[in-house]
């Protein structure tokens, strides 16, 4: 594996993120809501609830719980203030709990309060998830056809992290390639060595040696949070002529754009 860093220091990313996160019965938005403050401050943001049904209120509670990323960067849950890291103990809002008649949306007041004795700088950031909860199920029915009572739950992500800037950093530590008799993959570890959560996009390029053709997959976007330590599996194409590739796999991320670079050769069989 060959890892090349370098940063581009004049390209600046603008990054356009989905206003809602929605499931049935329910859309909040925006996804993630971010607070920079020190120890003693407040700030509040606004996130805006939806009932997007046409005929049926909604009765809804809010809650607070924590979070983290797996190895594979899916997402896991625990009761609020499990992990270190949690920031549910600091959250509050208007309202606990809410009505919204079909068709309509409220915007809530999230605010998030840091304890001006909080001093440990061995966890630079915090996260919690906001919950917004059915209180009310609607009956319906399964596809056997026994009725069955439906609630939905969605959540967004609470991040919190010092009023100072603070820069991203990530650390590729290993390019693999793997197969087996269904399928060949390719997994690139990294490790998100900074103080500061460092959100990307990871792109991989083919580069058949033996004409020079060049095959590029679809980007996916990677999130982490410090201290992760992440392994990105990418499969490879069933139609991949085989031969002899050079393989790069981009990493992309920060607010001015830094790239890191991880090469393999691989043959593909």
């Amino acid at each position: 594996m060959k890892t090349h860093p370098f940063l581009i220091g004049a390209l600046l990313l603008t990054l356009w993120i989905s206003p809602a996160l929605a499931q049935t019965g329910i859309t909040i938005g925006p996804p993630r809501v971010y607070f920079q403050i020190n120890p003693g401050q407040s700030q509040t943001e606004n996130v805006m609830v939806s009932n997007p049904s046409k005929d049926f209120a909604l009765e809804l509670g809010i809650s607070f719980e924590d979070w983290e990323y797996n190895e594979f960067g899916d997402n896991q849950v625990y009761p609020a203030g499990t992990l270190p890291s949690s920031a549910a103990a600091w959250i509050s809002t208007d309202q606990l709990f809410f009505s919204l008649a079909p068709g309509e949306s409220k915007e809530l007041a999230i605010q998030m309060s840091v304890p001006s004795a909080y001093d440990n700088m061995d966890v630079p950031v915090h996260t919690s998830m906001m919950y917004v909860t059915q209180l009310n199920p609607r009956e319906g029915v399964d596809k056997d056809g026994a009725n069955i009572q439906i609630a939905v739950r969605t959540g967004i992500k609470l991040y919190r992290s010092p009023a100072n800037r603070i820069t991203p950093e990530i650390e590729i530590t290993n390019f693999t390639a793997h197969r087996d008799s269904a399928k060949q993959w390719l997994t690139l570890h990294f490790d998100n060595i900074g103080k500061i959560w460092a959100d990307g996009m990871i792109s991989v390029e083919l580069l058949n040696q033996q004409d020079g053709s060049k095959r590029t997959l679809t980007p996916v976007d990677f999130y982490t949070m410090p201290g992760d330590h992440r392994k990105h599996r990418i499969l490879l194409p069933a139609d991949l002529q085989k031969g002899e590739y050079t393989i790069s796999a981009i990493m992309n991320y920060g607010d001015i754009s830094t790239v890191k670079i991880a090469e393999l050769d691989y043959v593909h069989e």
